[in-house]
Formats: C-alpha cells, structure tokens, sequence
C-alpha cells in the first residue's frame, strides 16, 4: 500500500470542531503517515446557509494545532460543476430522474409515517409521471430535485473494523443527489470527490456506515472504482452515553484554552479507540505513526474519560523542559494579571515557582494558582482560615513567629528544622504550626511543599503575610 494510500478529513464547516471530529482526522493522518501516503484535507461546505470563514478557520486552527498537516486541498464550494455534470450522467442513463416534490410536505408525510410506526420510502411518484403531467410541471415553472434510482440488488461489502456488512435495495430509498437550487447532497459529493481525488481508503465515523451502501451504489453507478470503508467506534461519555458537552466534548479550541498540551490531546485520542497492542500509553508522534494499524482498531464505542485525559496532560507537562513550560505557561499568567513578563521581575523566582508547580499541574490554566507568589493580593479560603483562627492557634502561631523572625539562613532545610524543634520544645505536632502557616502565607490548605514555597516567598513576604493575619485577629504582633 505504500504511496499508493490516500486518504481525506472531510469537515463540514456547520460548527465546532470536537472531539470526534478530530479523532477522525487524526486516524487518517496517522494511516497517511504510517503508509508514506497522502492525507487530503475537503472542506464539505456546499451547505452555504450553515457554512461560514469563521468555522473553516475554526477547523483549520484545530487541525494545525493539533499538529496535523495535510498534503493537499479542496473547497466543495468551488466543485458545484462537476457535482452536476455527474447527476447529468446519470439522468441520460436513466440511472436518475426528476422529483418536483415539496420536501417539506414528504417530511410531514414521513414524520406522520413515524407517528403509525409505518416504515416510509419515498414512493417514485414522480419517476411514474406521464409525459404530460411532467411538461405541465415544468411549465409551471415547479422546483426540480434530482433522485438516484436504486436498483434491485444487496450492496455488501466489508468494512475494515466490523467485517462484512450487508444491505438490501428495499432497504434503501430513491434519495436526492440534487437539491432543487441545484447544490449536491452529502452522497452525490462524497463519491464524486473520493473517486477523482483517487482516495483509497475511506476512514469515517459509524454514524456514516448507513451512508456507504448508497455510496457503494453510485460508484458501481458510475463505474468508478470503490475505496475500502472502514468505520471508527462512537465516542460515548464514562455514563456510556452520547458525548455531550457535559462530559467534555467541547470545542478542540476549548482544550487548548484551558491549557491542555496538543502533544497530550494528541496522544490520548490516539488511544480513544485504537491500541498499540500492549499497555503502553505514552508515546511520542512518531511512535504512534510506526505502530498505527487500523486492524488494532477496536469495533466497541470508545469512552471519552477528561480525568484520564487530565492525567495524561499531566504526565507531559510532568516532563516538559522549564524553559518551554515557562513559555507556555506564559499567556495564562499574563491573562490572569499574575506575570507581566516585564523585564523588571525576577524570572529566576519564576523558574523557581514553575519547578515547584510543574508535577501539580493537570492543565496550564492551573498555574493561576501561584497568585501568591507574585502579590499579596490574594483571595483566602473563608473556612480554612476560620479553621486556623481559632485562639489556641492564633497564639501558637504568634509564639512561633518570634522564632521565625530569626530563622537563618532562611532555606527549605532550616525552615523544617526550626519549625520541628519549636514544635518539641513546645510539646505540640508539627502540623499545628504547618498547616496554618499554609493557609497564612498562601491562603490555600494545598499546594506544593511549604518550606520549598516559603523559601521562593522570601522572609520579608512570610512575616509580613503571618502578621497581616494576627493583626486582624487582635495579635500585638
């Protein structure tokens, strides 16, 4: 198969583009790539009601952040010719016909069907108009679709995930190829595009597995040469649901704003369906494309699970170099007004809280966490500290404050040091004194190691946080 694999994302540029929408484009490039072949990106926006440049942008933002390139491309907007050319084919072959219908009444026929629980086809009422019935029609000037015929036969074929699928042409109604404003339907298109782009691999949603025997149909139709189909898995939520919002079937966008690394979405969608054959999970790019087959590709609905992606996430921003989780870390600090990035502060201090944050971080968007090294302008936990300013702490900690005013050199090792022998000396715990020094100096009851975190703070900014609360709660301080 080598060079010879071409295969295509074709999004519809109608709305965002999620999870499933990306998953797809990205097992078509990891075949492309796999096989040396092309991967060919078709916008499907012959829908000129529903399309719009924002959402082209939209998809092309996800598909080049997500790192996916593409070796050619094509706009079905700029097609409509070929579309019609080929309806016109099948019209002179008597392989089509002429359906001057009102779809809105066929929709109120079929949903009134649906109501009787009566199976309803449309019932070639217009293929069996008399010729004068039909030039009345077109005097009157009647809107014109166009429907493919289908012939009295079974389509099989087999799928590469779900083997050999079968239909039967009774199954399967005269459906339009040709609007009545002349644009092509997603059927016609699809096949007019995948035959002349030489497209020999057809890797898609199963929510189109009822699509391909049509397909199949105006191929054979045609007489064009048919692709291999092959059907990924849905993508269903932990409750085993369709994946909605709820479960984090946001826009990819969405993922990468909340500071999600596209290295890790990357790896993690690879994995939403497909398996390496071990219990390896993470892999780099290029090990994903040596081991992509899509006969490892699992025939069971995939569960989308954000706390395993979180995880993931984490793994990789775990062991990101510091300089670059420092530039990518950067636009969040910024937006949160916590980094200015302005050449007056202290970047070795920002080294030092990125090194402290790092193996806590699930997402970028957590670093707005470090409010506190920054500024003394921090929000503090109501019920942690009305948890440590109760009197009997109050007083320990202002015990405690005349030793640490003292501590010298003031580093991890001696602030640990001083704090367990003021503890004994004093016979209480040690985390009488931790845990509201915490909450004192960060506001959190979490975060990383205090002595590490106290160090990066300063003595200056430690005091002054420890006396800001014990003035407040009536201290001499």
């Amino acid at each position: 198969m080598n060079n010879n694999v071409r295969v295509r994302m074709a999004p519809s540029p109608t709305g965002f583009f999620h999870v499933g929408s990306a998953r797809t484009a990205l097992y078509n490039w990891l075949f492309a790539r796999h096989h040396n072949g092309k991967f060919i990106l078709r916008v499907e926006d012959t829908d000129v009601k529903r399309s719009s440049p924002e959402m082209i942008n939209v998809i092309l933002d996800g598909m080049k952040w997500l790192g996916l390139d593409w070796d050619e491309e094509y706009f079905q907007s700029q097609r409509l010719d070929l579309y019609r050319q080929y309806a016109e084919k099948l019209l002179d072959t008597g392989q089509a016909y002429y359906c001057y219908c009102d779809p809105q009444e066929l929709e109120k026929e079929r949903k009134e069907a649906y109501k009787k629980k009566i199976n309803w086809h449309y019932d070639r009422r217009c293929l069996n108009l008399s010729p004068d019935e039909k030039e009345k029609k077109e005097k009157d000037g009647l809107p014109r679709a166009v429907r493919f015929m289908i012939p009295d036969t079974t389509v099989k074929y087999n799928d590469l995930i779900h083997g050999e699928i079968g239909r039967d042409s009774i199954d399967i109604e005269d459906f339009v190829i040709l609007r009545h404003d002349k644009s092509p339907t997603y059927n016609l298109a699809c096949v007019v595009d995948d035959a002349d782009m030489k497209i020999s691999h057809v890797i898609r949603a199963v929510d189109h597995i009822t699509n391909t025997p049509k397909q199949i149909l105006l191929y054979e139709a045609f007489d064009l040469p048919k692709p291999e189909f092959a059907h990924l898995p849905l993508i269903l939520g932990k409750d085993k649901s369709k994946l909605s919002k709820r479960h984090g079937a946001v826009s990819l966008m969405e993922y990468r704003d909340q500071g999600f690394l596209p290295e890790a979405i990357f790896n993690y969608l690879a994995l939403l369906g497909w398996s390496p054959g071990d219990d390896k999970e993470i892999m780099s790019c290029n090990e994903i494309i040596e081991r992509f087959m899509l006969d490892r590709v699992n025939a069971s609905n995939a569960v989308f699970d954000i706390e395993k992606l979180e995880w993931m996430n984490q793994q990789y921003i775990m062991v990101m170099d510091r300089d670059e989780l420092i530039t990518r870390s950067m636009p969040f600090l910024t937006k949160e007004k916590i980094y200015t990035n302005d050449l007056n502060q202290n970047k070795v201090k920002l080294r030092s809280i990125i090194d402290l944050m790092a193996p806590r971080l699930k997402v970028l968007a957590d670093i707005s966490k470090v409010r506190f090294f920054f500024s003394d302008e921090f929000q503090y936990d109501d019920k942690l500290m009305q948890k440590h300013c109760t009197k009997k702490t109050l007083d320990i900690m202002a015990d405690y404050l005349t030793v640490f005013r003292k501590i010298e050199p003031f580093d991890i090792k001696t602030l640990d040091e001083s704090l367990r022998t003021f503890a004994d000396k004093n016979t209480i715990k040690a985390r009488e004194i931790i845990h509201p020094l915490r909450a004192y100096v960060t506001g959190q009851e979490g975060g990383p190691g205090l002595f590490e975190t106290m160090a990066v703070l300063g003595r200056d900014t430690c005091i002054r946080r420890i006396e800001k609360i014990l003035k407040q709660s009536g201290h001499n301080v």
